[in-house]
């Protein structure tokens, strides 16, 4: 999967020239802690509402309403905002967007088209979907999974027993151990008939059947 098909479209901006009541009264609509600026439909920078709050006068000020709204008025986003923003482009793989997000700590990213243009923005909850979706949660999966060696020809084999039985697998993942081993998940529809004949026949040909569980 793209990060195209999983970004939402048309995020929330304002510009740089934006005074920050304005962005202050925007972000509060939309119950945002950043927001992108933009400008011409190129990335500028983004800002928080941390970065609101350092140039806003303290609650204990004697200034009057008019006189705060005058102060902030002379404020621009442009004079609060960070120019380095991190990015991914639409054209990358959801596994790129969330390791970018790891490695930075990171909950969002905005999407740029390959002249720099925004195209949307991904965050952390898109990637979580995505993960549900491809796992097959919702719409109900058996999961086995299985301890096995990395070798080659093992997925063949595997895959083979299933077909001799008749069963369809919906998909795998893998995640590697410590020596040399792997775990092996296999997501089938529901519980199909020979289920059980298939942990058999896996066991007596020396894979280790982990764990069984009807998920969704």
């Amino acid at each position: 999967m793209f990060v195209a098909s999983r970004m939402t479209r048309h995020p929330v901006s304002v510009t740089s020239d934006a005074t920050i009541q304005q962005a202050d009264r925007l972000m509060k609509k939309h119950k945002f802690h950043r927001m992108l600026v933009v400008d011409n439909g190129k990335l500028v920078g983004y800002f928080s509402d941390r970065d609101i709050m350092r140039v806003a006068p303290s609650p204990a000020t004697t200034l009057s309403k008019f006189e705060i709204r005058s102060l902030l008025d002379k404020i621009s986003v442009r004079d609060i905002m960070h120019e380095k923003v991190i990015t991914v482009n639409e054209g990358a793989t959801i596994e790129e967007a969330a390791l970018i997000m790891y490695n930075n700590k990171v909950g969002g990213l905005p999407v740029v088209s390959d002249v720099g243009a925004v195209v949307g923005i991904i965050t952390a909850t898109d990637i979580l979907k995505t993960f549900i979706k491809v796992m097959g949660l919702i719409g109900g999966k058996t999961r086995l999974t299985l301890e096995v060696d990395n070798k080659v020809g093992v997925m063949a084999e595997i895959t083979k027993i299933f077909a001799d039985k008749g069963i369809n697998i919906d998909s795998f993942i893998t995640c590697r151990h410590k020596n040399n081993r792997y775990e092996l998940v296999v997501r089938l529809d529901d519980r199909p008939e020979g289920f059980d004949d298939v942990k058999e026949i896996l066991e007596a040909r020396g894979y280790k059947v982990v764990h069984t569980v009807k998920i969704g």
